[in-house]
């Protein structure tokens, strides 16, 4: 049986991956460049935040 902590911590990975993810598929949607889709997977859920501000 997983503890509070071991739960956290794969929701807080899932999460990242998801928003990494997600991210990138805006950018390449958007921008047609795998340059930049990297880029943007860095910075992850400040770029679908920035998106969704903007657009």
């Amino acid at each position: 049986m997983e503890n509070r902590r071991e739960r956290a911590a794969k929701a807080a990975k899932s999460g990242i991956t998801f928003g990494t993810c997600l991210a990138m598929v805006i950018s390449y949607v958007n921008w047609h460049s795998v340059f930049w889709a990297i880029i943007h997977g860095l910075l992850s859920w400040v770029y679908v935040i920035y998106f969704v501000i903007v657009h």
